[in-house]
């Protein structure tokens, strides 16, 4: 896998997405620290997901779709939920 500065990418963008396409990777660095991975795409086909896969490894609890309670609801909303 190559080093480049942010620089190099910039300028020699083109470049660097054709060796990209022909399967080279790239580490991106500024200062000399790494920021970014540049990798070659792998398109993977998609598995038909067989249902029933974690049947019985999880229940539904009968309180689901009750509202929550005042104080989460403070939780997610702030002050835009009014106080009892």
């Amino acid at each position: 896998m190559s080093h480049i500065s942010v620089e190099q990418f910039v300028n020699d963008l083109k470049w660097i997405l054709d060796r990209v396409e022909a399967g080279e990777s790239f580490v991106i660095t500024r200062d000399g620290q790494p920021i970014a991975e540049v990798v070659p795409f792998v398109d993977q086909p998609k598995k038909a997901r067989q249902a029933g896969l974690c049947k019985g490894q999880f229940v539904v609890p009968d309180d689901f779709n009750d509202p929550l309670p005042d104080e989460i609801l403070r939780e997610f909303y702030g002050d835009m939920f009014p106080e009892p």
